[in-house]
């Protein structure tokens, strides 16, 4: 196991995930962000069935700057209760874990 996560969140726009990933990077919270494009989202919200088209966001980072991330996302995030949702990176090719870890570096 190592202390890298993947984070998953999506937005409503491409401006919006850009602005999220942008950020993110920029303050050393993310070492990359993968933007998927116009994935099709079905979620229940207040008591119906809805569907969106939305742009999902990979964020790697690490447990440590988790919270930070979270805190960004729902600072600078359009909806009500945006996702945030942190996967455990098992393992991972050791030049590319290094890679991230001096990536966050302040």
């Amino acid at each position: 196991m190592t202390d890298k996560r993947i984070v998953l969140s999506t937005a409503g726009s491409e401006e919006e995930a850009r602005k999220i990933a942008r950020h993110l990077v920029e303050h050393q919270l993310a070492a990359c962000v993968n933007i998927v494009p116009q994935i099709e989202s079905i979620y229940r919200w207040e008591g119906k069935v809805e569907s969106n088209r939305e742009w999902l966001l990979l964020i790697k980072t690490t447990a440590e700057k988790f919270p930070a991330v979270r805190d960004a996302i729902l600072e600078l995030h359009s909806y009500e209760l945006p996702e945030c949702i942190s996967i455990s990176i098992e393992d991972g090719g050791p030049e590319y874990l290094d890679w991230m870890a001096n990536s966050l570096k302040n």
